[in-house]
């Protein structure tokens, strides 16, 4: 049953974060919403800003599937909560697709102006001078591993890099990464992209470096193991859909573990099961970045976006589909988190030892992907 997918999903979140991983500062000091000129402009509490953002009537978006963390129940609540329209551009677009697509529509009609970005694109949105820095109304319930400390972005969900499988083609669940070097394997091993352009394929490789002695600091020996995948046949690269499930062009699937609840119903349909796995070893949690796009057309409908998807109704949203929000912690204390959601999610203690890499790291991981994955993985 789908629903029963989407606890498994939740549940294997849960039961990583409950294991117990490295500490981590997860509170920030306590600071107040951007006072920039853009932030006075459109007022300073989410009503004076839905008020503003009302008056703009839009908001581009891009790169955001409806199955993607549930982004569809994200998008329909604040469309029928603001009475705004939040038309996505190119949904299934990358994270490398999303910078492209503001530099070519620069200050024309159409140009995304919230990003939904891996953490190793955030550098270069900055650098470039399209971020519009904003401190939501929230800020202070967000933890500092998630949020860009002068306001250039803020990370509103989470998730664990888990592995899934196709139970009519796959006899043998993998557990572990190193179950996935397997001769039984061959031509399965299905990675979401080009780890130099796609967060998620990041993802994949930070956590098998992770498992094979690398840290946040050295992700070589993930890099290594994809090689190795590679020389065996056991790699696959191709986008994870239920086509490529069902077709079998997808076997095993490297994803997070938020993106598998949203195939379940059409896999159901095709008479597929889809178990998802928390991987024994290589834990990796991660987050996407949210920012709002400087030259924006409808700024104020900009910050409310960032508004609902950090507030309650967008994290709720976030939930269903398997996702733990950033102000997680936050909402368990105020109890806004209904029940049937709340089983086999973490404790507060638990959520507040979770382990993110710096952005320092992040960026170095990044190089070290730029320059070898190329001549030892993809050529």
């Amino acid at each position: 049953m789908l629903i029963s997918k989407k606890l498994i999903a939740l549940t294997a979140v849960g039961t990583i974060f409950l294991a117990g991983c490295s500490s981590n500062s997860s509170e920030s000091a306590s600071e107040s919403p951007s006072t920039t000129a853009g932030a006075t402009s459109c007022g300073t509490t989410v009503e004076e800003i839905a008020a503003a953002a009302k008056t703009e009537g839009k908001v581009d978006l891009i790169a955001l599937p409806d199955t993607w963390a549930n982004y569809k129940g994200v998008l329909d609540t604040f469309k029928s909560k603001y009475g705004i329209e939040a038309p996505v551009a190119n949904p299934d677009a990358s994270s490398a697709d999303e910078l492209t697509a503001i530099s070519t529509l620069r200050g024309q009609p159409g140009m995304p102006e919230i990003v939904d970005i891996g953490p190793s694109f955030t550098k270069e949105f900055i650098d470039k001078g399209w971020n519009a820095p904003y401190k939501t109304t929230n800020w202070d319930e967000i933890p500092a591993a998630l949020k860009d400390a002068d306001g250039n972005w803020i990370g509103a969900y989470t998730g664990v890099m888990s592995i899934a499988y196709n139970s009519k083609l796959v006899k043998n669940a993998p557990t572990s990464w190193a179950d996935l070097k397997k001769s039984e394997y061959k031509g399965q091993v299905t990675i979401n992209g080009d780890p130099r352009e796609a967060g998620a394929a990041f993802a994949a490789v930070m956590a098998a470096s992770l498992a094979n002695g690398g840290s946040f600091d050295d992700i070589m020996p993930g890099i290594e193991y994809f090689a190795e995948l590679k020389k065996s046949g056991n790699l696959n690269q191709a986008d994870i859909t239920p086509a490529a499930i069902i077709s079998g062009d997808a076997p095993i699937a490297l994803d997070w573990s938020y993106n598998f609840p949203g195939l379940q119903a059409e896999l159901k349909t095709a008479g597929f099961e889809m178990p998802v796995i928390t991987p024994t070893d290589g834990l990796y949690v991660g987050y996407y970045a949210q920012a709002a796009v400087s030259e924006a057309a409808h700024p104020c409908a900009a910050k409310l976006f960032l508004e609902h998807i950090s507030g309650n109704d967008g994290a709720l949203e976030y939930l269903k589909g398997g996702a733990i929000p950033a102000r997680y912690a936050a909402m368990l204390d105020a109890g806004v988190i209904p029940a049937d959601l709340a089983a086999g999610l973490p404790t507060k203690d638990a959520w507040a030892a979770i382990k993110f890499p710096s952005q320092a790291q992040i960026d170095a991981a990044k190089l070290a992907l730029t320059e070898n994955w190329g001549p030892m993985v993809s050529d």
